[in-house]
């Protein structure tokens, strides 16, 4: 049997539909890195139930991503999947499941992803003592840090090392800590340890102010935009839909148009995986082209859609950008 790279089987087998924009995607992709430029990618959906980190965090370590945009779910899904891997649960037939079925799992202390469980207990409450403490020193030093600061604080503190269920390097988190990578969580408050840390200030033992807000990622964004993009422009690298897209990418009209930087390069790349169908006001869905009206992509930045699911894709991407 003859052996072959990731890389050269995709460029031998992946020649038409999806699967040729995959490779013209990937081939983008190491292209706008040969040419100096950063590049941004935004996870949302379920990425770090999906195990992304497998090979996100190689494309991390060996600086492929420069800024990450993602929702407060994938922020804290990567470090659960970190502290209690072995207490997930597969459910394969998740297609037959009956309403009865679903309960079950809730009082099981199981929240389904589609095929995966996460469990409750060991996932979220191992990790809500110690990252309550870090809130409530924070408070008591009148400190305030964004959400993902807050969450390198607690990888970096070495408490978590105790429950280590997987090899860390396969910790998409813990390699952006590493790096101290810059990471724009826009919405975190709908997260899990976005629900909790309201859960505390409604009850009095946080102040909200504590967390630093949407607006601030916002200006914190902006101001790496304007450090880093020169007159090049950064890349855009969409896994998805939502928020973690949308929040990030209007990032140039608003330097363009509200703060009248006129100078402001556009988006120098945009390759969004999405299995979402065209269709008017979706924009999960809208095409590239779309976002030149925004402000957003210039006529000639290079855009690429693959309609497939970010599972199968993202990782091959990954590999083709690593030339495994």
């Amino acid at each position: 049997m003859i052996e072959q790279s990731i890389s050269k089987f995709i460029e031998t087998h992946f020649l038409h539909f999806n699967a040729a924009a995959l490779v013209d995607a990937a081939k983008g992709y190491k292209n706008h890195l040969l040419e100096g430029k950063k590049m941004l990618v935004s996870l949302a959906g379920a990425m770090s139930t999906a195990e992304l980190g497998k090979s996100f965090a190689e494309m991390i370590r060996n600086d492929k991503v420069h800024i990450i945009s993602c929702t407060g779910a994938n922020l804290e899904e990567d470090i659960m999947n970190l502290v209690a891997h072995s207490n997930y649960k597969r459910v394969p037939n998740y297609r037959d499941l009956t309403p009865k079925d679903e309960w079950a799992l809730l009082e099981n202390g199981l929240n389904r992803v589609t095929d995966t469980c996460i469990p409750e207990e060991e996932a979220f409450r191992r990790l809500q003592q110690h990252v309550f403490k870090i809130w409530k020193d924070a408070e008591n030093n009148n400190e305030r840090y964004f959400p993902h600061e807050f969450m390198y604080k607690l990888l970096q503190s070495g408490v978590l090392e105790q429950y280590y269920e997987i090899d860390p390097k396969n910790s998409w988190m813990l390699s952006a800590a590493e790096k101290n990578l810059p990471i724009i969580v826009p919405g975190w408050e709908d997260s899990t340890m976005g629900n909790i840390f309201a859960s505390y200030c409604m009850k009095g033992e946080l102040k909200a102010s504590t967390m630093k807000s949407g607006i601030e990622y916002m200006e914190y964004l902006a101001n790496w935009y304007i450090e880093n993009a020169e007159e090049k422009g950064i890349g855009f690298f969409q896994i998805g839909g939502g928020i973690a897209g949308d929040f990030p990418i209007c990032v140039v009209p608003m330097l363009y148009q509200d703060m009248e930087m006129k100078n402001t390069p556009f988006w120098s790349y945009f390759c969004q995986i999405s299995d979402s169908t065209t269709s008017y006001g979706s924009y999960s869905g809208a095409v590239p082209n779309e976002k030149i009206t925004w402000g957003k992509l210039d006529i000639d930045t290079p855009k690429f859609i693959i309609e497939s699911d970010a599972t199968i894709v993202a990782p091959l991407v990954f590999a083709y950008v690593l030339e495994w």
